[in-house]
């Protein structure tokens, strides 16, 4: 079975104003867009249900953190998302492991709340620069993955798209090789094979994220096991709609 072509656009912390943001969802409404690749964005948490109201249906929202309680006395913290609409979370971003001191056990456990209350996980892992000079990529990977594993059902992967994101190469215009990314979507693909088992690991969506642009996603998208990207600082430009396009692309220019 074929695995959809899954492109997010994670906007972090931007725009500044409701105004901007507006105007990117509208840029997103008037664009010609692969209507075979699921495309999902993650605004800012104020942001989201004004603008759920404006987006295109084609088009999902995603918030960029959700807790691992349903309610209670947790300052800052939403949960809520389901009831407001919005499908999607982003869990174990590099940003939350590292400046918020998330471990995989506490990303774990958001994700199986996550999918007990019914949202789809975008689940982010990712070595640093050390660790791959290092040669210890895989290792890394698999470290990050196992503490899900262990919470998670078989059943429950259907709703997990993995982004590998190499901590080096986010927002500082430094990029995976196609054949880097490759070799680290293959690894997770067969720790997953070997953790889960074969179905799991040939239906799991496994997309690159880390300064991906215009320029470099058609040569990424063409790698076996990259089943899409994870955008950052792209995905507030009007360059996000031709990674959305990437696999069209592909096709049109064979």
């Amino acid at each position: 079975m074929a695995r959809q072509f899954f492109v997010g656009g994670n906007f972090k912390m931007n725009p500044n104003t409701q105004e901007q943001s507006v105007a990117l969802v509208e840029a997103l409404n008037a664009a010609k867009l692969d209507p075979a690749t699921e495309v999902v964005i993650a605004p800012p948490s104020l942001y989201l249900l004004s603008l759920k109201a404006k987006l295109r249906k084609e088009v999902q929202l995603a918030a960029q953190n959700a807790y691992f309680k349903v309610s209670g006395a947790f300052t800052g913290e939403i949960r809520q998302l389901v009831d407001a609409g919005i499908p999607y979370v982003i869990l174990g971003h590099s940003e939350r492991r590292t400046l918020f001191h998330e471990t995989s056990e506490i990303v774990a456990q958001k994700t199986r709340t996550a999918l007990d209350n019914e949202l789809k996980v975008i689940l982010c892992i990712g070595e640093t620069l050390d660790q791959r000079e290092s040669g210890k990529t895989a290792a890394v990977c698999k470290e990050q993955l196992k503490a899900a594993v262990a919470v998670l059902k078989e059943a429950d992967w259907s709703n997990i798209v993995i982004a590998y994101e190499p901590v080096w190469a986010i927002g500082t215009g430094k990029v995976a090789t196609s054949a880097q990314a490759q070799e680290a979507h293959a690894d997770i693909r067969t720790y997953l094979s070997k953790a889960i088992s074969p179905e799991v690991a040939a239906s799991t969506r496994i997309i690159y994220g880390g300064s991906v642009t215009a320029s470099n996603c058609k040569e990424l998208s063409t790698q076996t096991d990259v089943d899409g990207f994870l955008v950052g600082g792209a995905s507030l430009k009007p360059e996000f709609v031709n990674i959305i396009n990437a696999k069209q692309s592909q096709v049109k220019d064979s």
